[in-house]
């Protein structure tokens, strides 16, 4: 930060303690920066909320100046502006006024709770059909309708005249029916209802094409009428049209004033209009918002200045007309900030229980290792990384420790997870207890097992195999020296955790893979074992951010360091049209003795898209460009023995070019393969693309990467690629693809074992986030188990937002 001018670095300085995120090498590609202005705009909000008279003007002058920094106006006049505002966002943190805008539920807390639990078919006009569309989409009960919160506002407050109608705007206009009349339209006579609205300057045709028998019993002539939709131009010198708006009845004597002035749009069933989806929450919040139980603190709602949950439910809902529609889109609102707040709040209350049920359950202290960790070091053809020093050093100081180990080792593909895996099993062997490591997939596990044996065996840790495919005598000696204490490391799939298998003495348990493994087996694996340590591993990187919500009862250590001498792999964008030279690219490296991947995102291709699938493609790509190579098919549809055999198939070279879905983005390792094409890459996030990548390259011959996307590809679309061409850099990459898709798309699954979030979104609640996080801890120093009688409906609500997954957790 030195660089940065003094008023920036001044500001900084006054409004934001010296964070860890305030890393910022260029001050004015602010884009690229972990500045806090998240959190700097987050304090300004919330003096907002209550503030001294005088404060209002300069504190929304201020929010509006920090939002400029985001957007990346450093300049020099803007930050001397701010820095002139600062004193007075101090004077109102320092005085605030005092916050009565939170109304905690003084009624029992669980018939509340029951009330919201019930079907989506208590509500209004949803029927059985209706409650089992709903349910497809993710909305089961009353509960789920109230959290569906719209997606984005329309202002319909300003009325526009007919002759007035731009052709592409999305306008709202009043007018009376003048004419209705069925019509055909096309070469084939399609059926459509026409409605001419006029007024006094002009006319205007309303057109549907689907559900006309019911427009047509609403529209009478003579009626009065409240439009909303997207001008289209008129045909042929014609009127101009609106395609399917939305409409209201006005009656003969309403005013336009009447009419709703903040229309909320919402996420729906395909099948559903947009009025049924906006009347169904409507109907949710008129007869079960109030029953929503605020359970916050009253001092944690005044800290945080945020409204009760009935009334924010209402507010986003149904927004006020004299509402800031801006703040409604942004989700910014105080009703928006009250409910993520609440979310994140409960969220963090149910983590920080986790980890204080892990810290306070008895465990056994592990030495530091005196003779296997030295001898494996010993051996070592290279020096291990500093970063995987440090978190080996991490990793020895929780084995250490007299209560059980719950951390995460993240790292990129390469990064060297298992050999820290690997000094942490033998740090718990050398004091007599067992090790399972456990991997998703059987090939995974035997990648695992092939990498591990030749390191532990010659220090006399002779792991087992233990999977699916391991039967017959080799799988009941394994089994015999697990449940006899004489094997001391286990390597092996899900099998670890049946019944069958027994371990005499297990101390450590590391899942590979985590995200796709799920908290639930996790917890199974240690039920096998009492309180044993665990470390999981993942090769996909995740930001800070996220893996301290996803993982937030696990401590973290990040491998950001790649050993010396990794094969680099280039990687090129590619339109379909030019494909013959990633197919040229695929020959010349098969005769230099080399394998290739090509991956689909599909396995067979549908009438309803054009996007090329696997199983077509193997049989075109052998009967053309790839004629005379030998290809394979595997994807995930496969029975698992049968995609196992191919890919160990093609790892002993048995065939050129391995096609395939996404089902290699994980676990084969082929040193031989320098070649993978991704067809459709538009399809991919960036972060999935980065692990795909990661298959090549890992061996002594450089890599290549080519990413195949459609000639009618968007310049948006295509640009996001290119983060892919300037960086290898797997965190950077995560980043990025977080911030363009969220959390959600980008785990791609959901996280087993964590509430789902419903209303905060982690990129942009970053300080609220923060702020739930040190909440919930100073809350839960005076309150350890919530077992005091003003923790009640607190611990209500957390039990029904966590609804039996707090693990071990002791809550009064």
């Amino acid at each position: 930060m030195t660089d940065a001018p003094a008023p920036l670095a001044e500001l900084l300085r006054v409004l934001a303690p010296p964070l860890e995120y305030l890393a910022a090498d260029d001050f004015r590609r602010l884009e690229h920066t972990r500045l806090p202005l998240p959190a700097l705009t987050e304090r300004v909000r919330r003096a907002r909320a209550a503030p001294p008279p005088a404060a209002r003007a300069p504190l929304a002058e201020l929010e509006e100046i920090l939002d400029r920094l985001r957007a990346g106006d450093a300049s020099e006049p803007l930050l001397r502006r701010a820095h002139a505002l600062v004193g007075v966002l101090r004077e109102a943190e320092a005085s605030p006024t005092a916050w009565s805008e939170y109304r905690a539920i003084s009624q029992p807390v669980e018939p509340a709770l029951a009330a919201l639990s019930q079907e989506v078919e208590v509500l209004r006009g949803v029927g059985p059909k209706r409650a089992e569309e709903l349910a497809r989409f993710g909305l089961r009960t009353v509960e789920d309708v109230l959290y569906h919160l719209p997606f984005r506002y329309e202002d319909r407050r300003a009325l526009r005249p007919l002759s007035a109608l731009v052709p592409g705007d999305e306008a709202t206009a009043i007018g009376e029916v003048a004419r209705v009349h069925e019509a055909r339209a096309g070469r084939r006579g399609r059926p459509v209802l026409e409605a001419v609205l006029r007024d006094a300057s002009g006319l205007l045709v309303l057109v549907w094409f689907h559900q006309i028998a019911w427009f047509r019993r609403r529209l009478r002539e003579g009626q009065r009428l409240l439009v909303h939709g997207k001008v289209e131009p008129p045909l042929a010198g014609g009127t101009r049209r609106m395609i399917h708006p939305e409409i209201e009845d006005l009656g003969a004597d309403d005013e336009p004033a009447a009419a709703p002035r903040i229309v909320p749009v919402y996420e729906k069933p395909t099948e559903m209009h947009p009025g049924a989806m906006r009347r169904l929450a409507h109907a949710a919040v008129q007869e079960f918002a109030d029953r929503m139980p605020s359970a916050l603190p009253p001092e944690v709602a005044a800290r945080q200045r945020v409204i009760d949950l009935p009334r924010a439910l209402r507010h986003v809902h149904t927004p006020a007309p004299e509402a800031d529609v801006r703040e409604l889109g942004g989700a910014t609102s105080l009703a928006h900030r009250s409910l993520v707040f609440d979310e994140l709040f409960f969220l963090q209350l149910g983590l920080a229980l986790r980890r204080s049920a892990a810290g306070q359950e008895a465990g056994t202290a592990y030495p530091v290792s005196a003779r296997l960790v030295p001898q494996l070091r010993q051996r070592l053809p290279f020096r291990p990384t500093g970063a995987q020093e440090r978190a080996f050093e991490e990793i020895a100081a929780d084995l250490g420790a007299p209560h059980p180990m719950r951390r995460l080792l993240q790292g990129d593909v390469g990064s060297g997870k298992t050999l820290v895996a690997l000094m942490a099993a033998l740090t718990v062997i050398e004091s007599g207890r067992q090790v399972a490591l456990m991997a998703p997939t059987e090939l995974l596990a035997e990648q695992h097992f092939e990498t591990v044996r030749p390191l532990a065996e010659p220090l006399g840790v002779a792991p087992v195999l233990l999977t699916g495919a391991v039967k017959g005598v080799a799988r009941r000696r394994a089994l015999a020296g697990l449940a006899g204490g004489t094997t001391s490391l286990a390597v092996g799939t899900h099998a670890l955790i049946q019944q069958t298998v027994q371990f005499a003495n297990l101390g450590l348990a590391i899942v590979d893979e985590q995200h796709r493994f799920g908290v639930l087996q996790r917890a199974e694996l240690q039920r096998r074992g009492g309180p044993i340590d665990v470390l999981v591993m993942s090769a996909t990187p995740i930001p800070r951010t996220l893996a301290l919500t996803l993982y937030g009862d696990l401590a973290v250590s990040t491998l950001d360091e790649l050993p010396p001498g990794r094969t680099p792999i280039a990687t090129e964008l590619c339109r379909e049209s030019k494909r013959a030279r990633v197919y040229d690219l695929v020959r010349r490296e098969v005769a230099a003795g080399h394998q290739a991947y090509i991956v689909y995102p599909l396995v067979e291709e549908s009438e309803k898209t054009a996007l090329r699938a696997a199983t077509t493609m193997v049989r075109e790509l052998a009967a053309g460009p790839l004629a005379g190579l030998r290809l394979a098919l595997v994807h995930g549809r496969m029975k698992a023995d049968e995609k196992d055999e191919v890919m160990r198939r093609f790892k002993a070279g048995e065939h050129d070019v391995l096609v395939s879905t996404t089902v290699i983005e994980v676990g084969i390792d082929v040193p031989n393969a320098t070649v993978i094409v991704i067809e459709h890459a538009e399809r991919f996030g960036l972060a999935q693309l980065h692990q795909l990548r990661g298959r090549v390259g890992r061996g002594h011959a450089p890599g290549h990467c080519w990413l195949v996307v459609p000639d009618w590809t968007g310049e948006e679309a295509y640009q996001r690629l290119r983060t892919l061409e300037r960086s290898t850099d797997g965190f950077h990459i995560a980043e990025a693809d977080l911030a363009l898709r969220g959390p959600g798309d980008f785990l791609g699954t959901r996280q087993a074992g964590l509430p789902d979030f419903r209303v905060a979104n982690l990129l942009r609640d970053t300080a609220l986030l923060r702020a739930a996080r040190d909440e919930a801890a100073a809350w839960l120093e005076h309150d350890p188990d919530l077992s005091s009688s003003g923790s009640a409906a607190l611990r209500a609500v957390l039990l029904h937002r966590w609804r039996g997954r707090l693990g071990l957790a002791r809550v009064g």
